[in-house]
């Protein structure tokens, strides 16, 4: 029990002794050990101002009135980090010791200024040149300086202010951040609260050998950003420099929510084009911001895309991308805002084009060039198989650049234009070899009766806000040349030799015609169908924007009627769901038979003046009319008569 008794004895006057000790050292002196201490480790002034005090609970250490840490000698931005309160905590038993050991640092509403420039230096890189610790001090200890370390490292609503030469000033304010640093040699663990747009954007990160990544050394890490749009996860290593090699996994729910709850510009994307995404790549990032993705997979909300791009970061995006695709639906580009059905441009005619507003704010997000292979594209309106593009876009002008693209069992080339600069419009040309006409009629202007094949050529531009307004002022030319084909829904031979041609189908040799558009009507005025025994001109409009049709088809007999040919031109009117097709039989008379008419007209003309003469007992002299003769008869009896009066 004596020895009992010594030995709590000797604990009581222990922890005496140690209150004692820690009452009488100077709190000063405390804070400016642990100013040098932080200098010799960071290279950068380390300023305590204000009230120095002791704390004992619930950390032993000091707390100042205000703290300031310098930034490097190039910065533009003032003190890296300044606090208007902040409390240091030390490791009591270190203190017997002799050892400065930090175990806590916390601060309230500090200002954190960070800074980098496009040659890579940046402002939170501790280290010269050689990778050692840039150290200097007021003086020189009498024993050399022990291992420092900061245990953990507390922040609450901090502001944070980020210059990157070449972009736009970022600044967060109300940020927390917390550091637990255990062990000097071992790993750190961050996490931090953003809220640069009012909502919880949560950062967390795992750093193996801290010590040496804030000395500028490569380490390897784990980093997750967390928002109510999704989540971005990257794992590799990586230096304090910018520099950075890793695999990211990225799953966006929302890729709009994800942008925005990092305080910049919204990205409502088109549906399929990036509106959710999972992807996963290997990433390398530089100091100077150019950023490589290898081996991407890319799943955009339906469409699967795969490749490698290069990346500047350095202001608007620049980007040199190859993509491979299978099958590609871009509807939600052109359908508009929700890329529901009733947003198709391709909806059944009758029903009028979608009014549902385009929008194009995407073609803002980048410039430079990106090439794609696709098994198949669908456009909405069109439908196109194997696929080789280049895109270029340059400040919201994007040039679709047709390489190779199979569409409707033919092939296709030229451009496609989408410039939203100043409002959208679109436009380009389209050249077309050996297309299925029935099939390209069909999703352009939903006509089915045109069957064969065909090459045509075409130019357009139109502008608009909605697929509805962008049909309605289209303008253009084109011309379109085919073999043998059929024209469903009319039968010319039946119609020729029996005046009933509806119904039926009638088989053609060639095909042929130029057009203008215009307003969103295209005018034709030379289509020529040739027929074995026949042929069919055409003229009128096609309303492209109000899907209907005024069109005049004039088939002829070339064989009948004595071999003069027999024509009956035929009325195409309506809308394009179910349009009215009427053979104008008085006009085919005035074509055909205008000689016997004539004729007939003249008999009728004898044989009523044959009878009037006949009732009025007149004859007629060459060249003069019944009228006539009757008046001289008149004339003649009038005279008889007044000469009587003289008799």
């Amino acid at each position: 029990m004596k020895w009992i008794g010594r030995i709590f004895g000797f604990l009581l006057l222990l922890i005496v002794v140690i209150i004692v000790s820690l009452f009488f050292l100077p709190a000063d002196r405390i804070a400016r050990i642990a100013a040098e201490q932080i200098k010799a480790q960071t290279g950068r002034d380390v300023t305590i101002t204000g009230d120095v005090a002791m704390t004992i609970w619930p950390v032993l250490g000091v707390s100042a009135g205000g703290i300031e840490v310098g930034n490097a000698d190039w910065s533009r931005q003032g003190a890296m980090f300044t606090a208007q309160n902040a409390a240091i905590g030390i490791d009591a038993a270190a203190l017997l010791t002799g050892e400065i050991k930090i175990t806590n640092i916390e601060a309230a509403s500090p200002t954190i200024r960070l800074e980098s420039r496009k040659d890579g230096r940046a402002s939170w890189v501790f280290t010269d040149a050689s990778g050692d610790a840039v150290i200097a001090t007021e003086k020189t200890p009498e024993r050399e300086a022990q291992a420092f370390s900061i245990q953990h490292l507390s922040v609450t609503d901090a502001t944070l202010i980020y210059d990157a030469e070449g972009s736009d000033l970022v600044s967060y304010s109300d940020v927390d951040l917390a550091l637990d640093w255990p062990e000097r040699l071992g790993a750190a663990d961050i996490a931090a609260t953003l809220r640069p747009a009012g909502q919880d954007v949560a950062v967390s990160a795992r750093i193996d050998s801290f010590a040496g990544f804030i000395a500028g050394q490569v380490q390897p890490f784990a980093a997750t950003i967390s928002t109510n749009g999704g989540t971005a996860g990257l794992s590799g290593r990586g230096s304090t420099a910018g520099d950075v090699a890793g695999k990211l996994d990225l799953n966006l729910t929302s890729t709009d929510a994800f942008v925005r709850s990092l305080g910049l510009s919204g990205a409502d994307l088109p549906r399929g084009l990036g509106r959710t995404i999972k992807m996963k790549t290997d990433l390398t990032l530089t100091s100077d911001r150019r950023l490589s993705l290898r081996e991407m997979a890319a799943d955009l909300g339906g469409n699967q895309i795969s490749g490698a791009a290069d990346i500047s970061l350095n202001g608007v995006p620049q980007v040199n991308a190859q993509l491979v695709a299978g099958a590609l639906d871009l509807t939600g580009a052109t359908e508009g805002e929700g890329g529901s059905a009733s947003g198709s441009g391709s909806q059944p005619a009758g029903s009028g084009w979608s009014k549902t507003r385009i929008d194009a704010s995407g073609l803002a997000s980048f410039n430079g060039e990106i090439g794609l292979r696709a098994t198949s594209v669908d456009l909405g309106t069109f439908k196109l198989g194997q696929t080789r593009t280049l895109i270029r876009n340059d400040r919201s002008r994007a040039v679709f650049e047709l390489r190779e693209v199979q569409a409707y069992d033919g092939t296709l080339s030229g451009e496609f234009v989408m410039n939203n600069r100043s409002g959208l419009s679109v436009g380009g040309k389209i050249f077309a070899s050996s297309i299925a006409m029935q099939k390209l009629l069909k999703d352009a202007a939903s006509v089915e009766r045109f069957t064969g094949q065909g090459d045509f050529e075409m130019s357009f531009l139109a502008s608009g806000s909605s697929v509805d307004t962008i049909m309605k002022s289209l303008s253009g030319k084109g011309a379109v040349k085919m073999g043998q084909g059929t024209i469903e829904g009319i039968d010319l031979d039946s119609l020729l030799r029996s005046g009933q041609g509806s119904g039926g189908t009638t088989v053609f040799n060639s095909l042929g015609a130029t057009w203008t558009m215009d307003g969103g009507n295209l005018r034709n005025s030379d289509l020529l169908f040739a027929l074995t025994n026949y042929e069919a001109r055409g003229k009128g409009r096609v309303g492209l924007g109000a899907q209907d049709i005024d069109y005049l088809i004039t088939p002829a007999a070339l064989r009948a009627n004595k071999g003069k040919g027999l024509a009956i031109p035929v009325a195409i009117k309506g809308p394009w769901s179910n349009p009215r097709i009427l053979p104008d039989f008085e006009a085919a008379i005035d074509l055909n038979f205008s000689e016997k008419k004539e004729e007939a007209e003249q008999k009728a003309k004898d044989a009523l003046r044959s009878k009037v003469e006949e009732s009025l007992g007149v004859k007629t002299e060459d060249g003069q009319s019944v009228e006539d003769a009757a008046k001289d008869k008149i004339e003649d009896k009038l005279k008889k008569q007044l000469f009587k009066l003289f008799d």
